[in-house]
């Protein structure tokens, strides 16, 4: 009974979204009706001219895959040497990179808004309203989590295949890359994923860091709302289109991240 109910919770959004986008905009606007009286594709075609809808997601793929591939390569790195290596300031290392994550969001936009056009004042690199600025601000708050939870996942590793690795003539990065990467697939894909999902979907620094340029689909999405009309269907087609790279690549590698949540969880 419970998940009858809790799957009911789930799927009449879902159905709410996907009959809202195939209705006119007048049946939408007026009395919602659980059977639509006519079904139209037209929404999904004009959330392509209503706002810019293409150039919004080519610059959500751009940020969101530069974040992740910056998230995974440095998180891979940095977890592995505080996993194998003892250092002066490993405890503070790890600390500092989980205490991070306490912190809201918003304590810093402020600093890095103002640090940003500062530096572009004093140099001439634009990081505001600019790709690379809204890369490097996710990566402030994917990077921490991804250390974190790979650091668990490398532990998990046995320190034998390094050993055995470096027996048979590997160096330390030819063990990471030949020994332990690959055993640490699961891990690397939940980070992987996590800081995709992350990017795809981060509104509060898109909506400051961004112009008319590089807005992110998360931003985009407003332009259906004008001063004179909400077109509400063309906002549930648009939201449907712009969850499916989420939700594939969700359903596509779920069994590597539940794998490696579980496992950094447990270490």
């Amino acid at each position: 009974m419970f998940l009858t109910l809790l799957t009911g919770f789930v799927l009449v959004p879902v159905y709410v979204m996907v009959s809202s986008s195939l209705k006119p905009l007048a049946d939408v606007t007026g009395r919602f009706r659980w059977l639509p009286s006519g079904l139209t594709v037209r929404p999904y075609i004009d959330i392509w001219s209503t706002v810019p809808l293409a150039k919004y997601f080519v610059n959500s793929l751009v940020v969101a895959g530069a974040a992740t591939v910056c998230s995974v390569v440095i998180a891979v790195f940095a977890a592995y040497a505080v996993s194998r290596y003892a250092f002066h300031g490993k405890r503070v290392f790890t600390v500092t990179v989980l205490s991070t994550q306490m912190f809201p969001g918003i304590l810093f936009l402020l600093p890095l808004f103002l640090l940003y056009v500062n530096i572009g004042n004093a140099t001439g690199i634009a990081l505001f309203g600019s790709r690379g600025g809204l890369i490097l601000t996710y990566l402030t708050f994917s990077l921490p989590f991804s250390i974190w939870m790979l650091i668990g996942y490398f532990d998990s590793v046995p320190r034998d295949l390094d050993e055995a690795a470096l027996v048979d003539g590997c160096g330390p990065l030819g063990a990471l890359f030949r020994v332990v990467v690959p055993a640490a697939i699961p891990g690397i894909v939940a980070v992987a994923v996590y800081a995709f999902m992350t990017a795809w979907g981060e509104v509060l620094f898109a909506s400051v860091m961004t112009n008319d340029t590089t807005r992110t689909l998360a931003v985009g999405l407003q332009g259906y709302s004008t001063q004179n009309d909400v077109y509400w269907n063309q906002i549930m087609a648009a939201s449907l289109v712009v969850s499916v790279p989420v939700v594939a690549g969700f359903l596509l590698l779920q069994r590597y991240l539940v794998a490696g949540l579980t496992a950094g969880a447990v270490k």
